[in-house]
C-alpha cells in the first residue's frame, strides 16, 4: 500500500510539472506573436498618418496653383493711376564772361530737386503666367524753383517757381518672379523717349529757360528699372506700387532720379 501511495505521488508530481511547463512553454510563444502585432498595427496607423498628411498637401498645392492660375492666365493687363518723382530740373544757370561794362558771373549752383507728380498708364500683353511685354504713357509736372538770381542779368527777374513738364513714352519686359494667389512681385525694364518741356511759363523760349537755370526743352531718352509689387482683391482687379529709378538725358548729361508709380491693375483675356 505504501509502494501504492508513493508511486500515485511520483505520478501527481510528475504531471503537475509537465502541465507547468507546457503553460511556460505557451506563453513564451505567444508573447513574440503579439508583439508582431502591435508593431504592425503600429506601423499600419504610422502610414496612415503620412497618407492623410501626404493629401492635405497636396490638396493644399492644387488650391495654390488653382489660384495662381486664375489670378494669373490672363492675356492682358491694363494700369491706370499716378506717379512720383525726385527730379532736378536744371544745372543752374550758366556762366556769363566779362564785357566791358560788366564782370563775369559764375555759373550757378544745381537747382534744388522738384517734387514731381505724373499720371501713368500702362498696358501689358503676357505670354504666360510670368512673362509680358509693357507700354507704358505718363506725364511729370512741377514747379522748379530757381530762386532770385540778382547776380544773374540774363535772368528773367520775378519768375523764381516756373512751371515744368515732362511725357515719357516707354516699352519693355516685365517679368513675375515670385507669385502666390493673393499677391506677385515682378521685375520690369522699360526704356524710351522722353520730351521735357522747361520753358511754358517764359514764353516757350528755351534760351530764357536755360538762362534761368533750367534744361533746355527738347527729346532725350528715357529709362526706368522698378519692382512692382501686385496685391490682388479680385483675380482681376489688383492694387500695384512700382518703386523705380527713372533715367533721362536732358542737357546732354544723364539724370538718374528714385520714384515710384501707384496705380489700380484691370486683367482680360484669357491665354
Amino acid at each position: 500500500m505504501s509502494s501504492s501511495r508513493r508511486l500515485a505521488l511520483l505520478l501527481a508530481l510528475g504531471l503537475a510539472a509537465v502541465t507547468a511547463a507546457l503553460a511556460q512553454s505557451s506563453s513564451s510563444s505567444s508573447t513574440p506573436e503579439a508583439s508582431a502585432a502591435d508593431q504592425a498595427q503600429a506601423a499600419s496607423q504610422s502610414q496612415g498618418q503620412t497618407n492623410v498628411q501626404a493629401r492635405i498637401r497636396a490638396r493644399r498645392a492644387a488650391r495654390r496653383a488653382a489660384g495662381i492660375r486664375e489670378a494669373y492666365a490672363h492675356t492682358y493687363d491694363t494700369n491706370f493711376g499716378f506717379g512720383y518723382l525726385r527730379f532736378v530740373p536744371g544745372p543752374g544757370y550758366p556762366a556769363i564772361p566779362a564785357t566791358a561794362t560788366s564782370p563775369a558771373v559764375p555759373h550757378g549752383s544745381g537747382l534744388e530737386h522738384a517734387h514731381e507728380y505724373a499720371w501713368d498708364f500702362g498696358l501689358t500683353r503676357y505670354f504666360d503666367e510670368r512673362l509680358g511685354a509693357t507700354v507704358d504713357a505718363r506725364g511729370y509736372y512741377a514747379t522748379a524753383y530757381v530762386g532770385i538770381q540778382p547776380d544773374n542779368p540774363q535772368a528773367i527777374q520775378g519768375i523764381t517757381n516756373p512751371a515744368i513738364s515732362q511725357y515719357a513714352f516707354m516699352a519693355g519686359p516685365t517679368y513675375r518672379f515670385y507669385l502666390q494667389p493673393k499677391f506677385s512681385v515682378s521685375g520690369r525694364v522699360l526704356v524710351g523717349v522722353d520730351k521735357g518741356d522747361f520753358s511754358g511759363d517764359v514764353n516757350h523760349s528755351t534760351v530764357e529757360a536755360v538762362q534761368l537755370g533750367l534744361w533746355p526743352d527738347g527729346y532725350t531718352f528715357a529709362a526706368s528699372a522698378s519692382i512692382p509689387f501686385e496685391y490682388n482683391l479680385t483675380p482681376k482687379v489688383a492694387i500695384r506700387v512700382a518703386p523705380e529709378y527713372f533715367f533721362s538725358g536732358f542737357g546732354s548729361t544723364a539724370q538718374y532720379t528714385r520714384g515710384f508709380t501707384t496705380s489700380m491693375v484691370y486683367r482680360f483675356g484669357k491665354q
